[in-house]
């Protein structure tokens, strides 16, 4: 790298951070953007208080994202904005490394910001304004993918040694996404593979090939083989649940109505369309149609990635956006269709999200103060609602199935390796001071649960509080015979 391209590389750095700065100011410090992030945190403020996840409180998520957010709650504060302030820089970076693979594919220096910087604001289009997963992995993903783009140009150069370097740099990223989210596995053995077709291809001998091979698939799957090993290491039982949680109960979970999948494609799709017409502009602009080519394989790769769980939520996609944008960078820096399109679509989504994403961290924190009044009487207990709550009233959890869905709906009734209605009358057995939920299910509920909630309130609880939350109102019950809050 010149000195040239390095200042160009710290001023581009520059202008995505206060971008990222920008598009994400008005979330900061709000604890009610998404509901998973919500629970990553409290998670990790337990783990510093000496919880294990699944043992003590359960997911279905990697630890290693566990111990992200655990040390991201280090940070000064109550860990919302922490975290905030870590993705932010994450999508700044990663931003970064989307400028540099569109300059690895021919794209001009003007494309090649504009991706970065619709990088960046996509993001928070697809519900990644907050701390979901890929907001953080993808710097790892799209750093490994830049090093899969200098691929065909190392081989040519017969850089043997470089690109083995490479594919164990490539394939260590991508073992540490996996332990943020499984799904990057795809992504990572795409990586492997890509690695081994082009060290191949620079001429390495067959023993050489093999040996890299076990070298990069170690590395992959390092992270993942010490989470398996040290709760193998706590005794039989506490690995059957780890095993479950992060492995078996997958499979047990409900499906959704294709109506529901449809909508979620359909929306996904139209918000990234504009994506879709540059990387379909982008092959007349690139004379690299080689590294083009990786980065094709790399998109087909996320796209795997992205329909294995079925599900469909928008933040799902978030991985694609890494190689969509460094392939729409070759149409950005060329194409006044494609840099018209982009910019229409970013003003529409951004007054679309805008008027739509309402502000809701009043309610939340009013609830807060609610629970913290009473915190000396017990454990509270939210069923529906925002999980953030425990952290913000420095309240203790009455159950390891903390995150509201997983007791509340129906879609996890009987994936969770407990009876869900069993363990709600146990927490109300322990006469919580605080009930939170909702007036009306984010998803179905779970029936078995809510009728024991819906008695529990009709005899011994007061509603003390009711704030909005999007479509339907936070409801904070209060057990009858607690003093008022002062």
């Amino acid at each position: 790298m010149t000195r040239v391209q390095a200042r160009r590389n710290a001023a581009w750095f520059l202008i995505l951070l206060m971008f990222a700065v920008a598009v994400r100011w008005r979330d900061f410090g709000n604890p009610a953007i998404h509901v998973d992030e919500q629970y990553y945190l409290l998670v990790g403020d337990r783990m510093l208080h000496g919880a294990l996840p699944y043992l003590d409180i359960w997911d279905r998520k990697p630890v290693g994202l566990f111990l992200l957010f655990a040390g991201m709650r280090l940070l000064p504060g109550d860990g919302v904005l922490a975290y905030q302030l870590v993705a932010t820089l994450c999508a700044a970076s990663t931003g970064l490394i989307v400028a540099l693979g569109a300059r690895r594919l021919g794209a001009r220096p003007l494309g090649a910001l504009l991706a970065a910087c619709a990088y960046v604001l996509w993001l928070s289009f697809l519900s990644g304004r907050g701390g979901q997963t890929p907001v953080y992995y993808n710097l790892l993903m799209a750093a490994g993918g830049y090093l899969a783009l200098c691929l065909p140009e190392r081989a040519r150069r017969r850089e043997i040694g470089a690109i083995i370097v490479s594919g164990a740099v490539a394939c260590l990223l991508a073992g540490l996404a996996i332990q943020i989210k499984y799904t990057p596995l795809v992504e990572g053995a795409f990586f492997g593979l890509v690695h081994l077709w082009y060290l191949h291809r620079a001429g390495a001998r067959v023993a050489l090939t093999v040996g890299a091979a076990i070298l990069w698939g170690a590395l992959g799957i390092a992270p993942t083989l010490a989470a398996i090993l040290y709760f193998e290491a706590l005794g039989p039982a506490a690995f059957d649940t780890f095993w479950f949680s992060n492995f078996a109960s997958i499979a047990l979970r409900r499906g959704y109505p294709a109506s529901k999948i449809a909508a979620r494609l359909a929306g996904t799709t139209a918000q990234l369309s504009p994506f879709i017409l540059a990387a379909i502009l982008a092959r007349r602009f690139s004379d690299r149609g080689e590294a083009l080519a990786v980065c094709l394989a790399w998109l087909a790769a996320a796209l795997i990635a992205f329909a294995m769980i079925g599900a469909f939520f928008d933040h799902y996609a978030l991985p694609l956006l890494a190689p969509l944008a460094m392939i729409a960078g070759l149409a950005l820096g060329a194409s006044r269709l494609a840099q018209g399109f982009m910019a229409v679509a970013a003003l529409a989504l951004a007054a679309f999200h805008l008027s739509t994403e309402r502000d809701y961290r009043a309610g939340i924190y009013a609830a807060a103060r609610e629970i913290e009044a009473h915190s000396r009487a017990g454990c509270p207990y939210v069923f529906a609602g925002d999980s953030a709550l425990y952290v913000l009233a420095h309240a203790c959890v009455p159950t390891r199935y903390a995150f509201p869905s997983t007791l509340a709906y129906a879609a996890e009734q009987g994936a969770t390796g407990t009876d869900e209605a069993a363990e709600v009358r146990r927490i109300i057995a322990g006469r919580p001071p605080v009930i939170v939920t909702l007036d009306a299910p984010l998803s179905p509920w779970n029936e078995d649960s809510k009728a024991v909630i819906d008695a529990a309130l009709r005899r011994d609880y007061a509603l003390a509080l009711s704030q909005p939350r999007e479509d339907e109102r936070l409801l904070v019950y209060v057990r009858r015979g607690l003093p008022a809050r002062r």
